[in-house]
């Protein structure tokens, strides 16, 4: 069963999570969301695995409500996503990355850093439209 741990207190590792959860059964994995553009900062909540379903409610039932490091904790479990829900957008957009017109490092016409339309960054050609790293 996979079990969700929100509200946690940042400074809490996933060894932390892990430890908390050993005394109701095995944990097959315990991991704390970071937060990759800020440092690896702990996003404050967590997911437990343990391979006992009884085990995973027994702790759920015990743990939910209770005060960890200065803070009441929530334990519930773990919802699966829905298909096509989740995953959100993200990442860079792939045609048109800056769109047309004039660019960076670009000594002729075509817009600089495009990965989709015509002329292209690190393009020398004096006119006319040509291509470094442009891949469309």
């Amino acid at each position: 069963m996979n079990i969700y741990v929100g509200n946690l207190n940042w400074s809490l590792t996933s060894d932390d999570l892990y430890n908390m959860f050993t005394p109701y059964g095995e944990v097959v994995s315990a991991k704390i969301i970071t937060d990759k553009f800020n440092n690896n900062r702990s996003k404050g909540f967590g997911f437990v695995e343990m391979s006992d379903d009884e085990a995973a409610r027994q702790a759920i039932s015990s743990l939910h409500d209770t005060e960890l490091s200065g803070r009441k904790i929530i334990v519930n479990e773990s919802a699966p996503r829905k298909e096509g829900e989740g995953g959100g957008g993200g990442g860079y957009k792939k045609k048109s990355f800056g769109g047309g017109g004039g660019g960076g490092y670009n000594r002729g016409s075509g817009g600089g850093g495009n990965r989709g339309s015509g002329g292209g960054g690190y393009n020398r050609n004096r006119g006319g439209e040509g291509g470094g790293y442009n891949r469309y």
